[in-house]
């Protein structure tokens, strides 16, 4: 990682390892909730251990324990320089999981819940998340990214994101106004990673460590990949998951790593990452 820092939006200068908030309520939609007190101390916890741009949604969370409230909890009054990312589109179907889209009527709705629940005047960035749970590509977003715009000009949203998008959908967002950030689950191939590097956009993958299901963010069960990534690691001294994310922050200076955790141990593991520096000969390794 040859710079450990980001302008996002050109005026929001941001660490590129930063902390993804959707495991501090629960492990997993749907799953049990955790107790509000370990999510407090992890947010409280990471700021201190540096982290200035924390990702989050309303729809993180069930019942009394939610991402946003803990952010707010934790951390309100916020210190000069967080920059707190969140996101709208998704909508809670009756088994608990945003697996339903908003409309463009509800998404006025969506960004004042989330100024109300962080205690916020202006957010700093706003993502556009659409497809559901299915893969990027497929619609028109135009109708509400341009909602989305509209705020952004009354001065609720200082910066606008895409999520879960194709090339042709991220270039109907850019039309519409300027994007800063996208966030998509990574995929070396999809050729978005090297378009945002050179537009100077932010591209945030989500689940950062596959989600559970695979190495180095590929969201693949490959064991070659995961022995590449066992040696490598055993090699620095480092953890696997160490290596995944600074894998990843070295793919390019426009990648931002989000990495979430409900516990305290994880947080401390994850967030040493951002002084592990790979050499051309792990990249390579971690590559095949």
């Amino acid at each position: 990682m040859t710079t450990k820092t980001f302008s996002l939006g050109g005026d929001l200068t941001i660490k590129r390892l930063g902390f993804g908030a959707m495991r501090l309520a629960m492990s997993t939609f749907g799953g049990p909730l955790r107790a509000p007190e370990s999510g407090v101390a992890v947010l409280r916890r990471a700021v201190d251990l540096g982290v200035d741009h924390i990702d989050t949604a309303g729809f993180y969370g069930g019942g009394d324990v939610r991402a946003n409230e803990l952010i707010r909890t934790a951390l309100a009054p916020y210190r000069d320089g967080l920059v707190i990312a969140t996101k709208v589109g998704p909508m809670m179907a009756p088994d608990g999981v945003p697996s339903l889209q908003a409309t463009p009527d509800q998404l006025r709705g969506l960004v004042e819940a989330d100024l109300r629940a962080l205690g916020l005047d202006r957010l700093d960035l706003v993502y556009l998340r659409v497809g559901g749970l299915s893969g990027a590509g497929g619609e028109s977003i135009a109708e509400r990214f341009a909602v989305l715009a509209g705020l952004r000009d009354e001065g609720l949203i200082r910066h606008l994101g895409v999520s879960n998008v194709d090339a042709a959908q991220l270039a109907e967002a850019r039309a519409i106004a300027p994007v800063a950030a996208v966030q998509n689950q990574h995929a070396s191939d999809s050729g978005l990673p090297a378009q945002c590097e050179a537009a100077g956009i932010a591209f945030v993958p989500f689940f950062p460590l596959g989600g559970g299901t695979g190495p180095v963010d590929r969201g693949t069960t490959d064991p070659m990949d995961a022995e590449r990534l066992r040696k490598v690691a055993e090699r620095l001294g480092a953890t696997t998951a160490q290596v995944s994310i600074a894998a990843l922050l070295a793919a390019s200076p426009s990648m931002l790593a989000i990495p979430g955790t409900g516990s305290l141990d994880h947080l401390e593991e994850n967030m040493a990452a951002g002084s592990l520096d790979l050499s051309e000969e792990d990249l390579a390794e971690l590559r095949g």
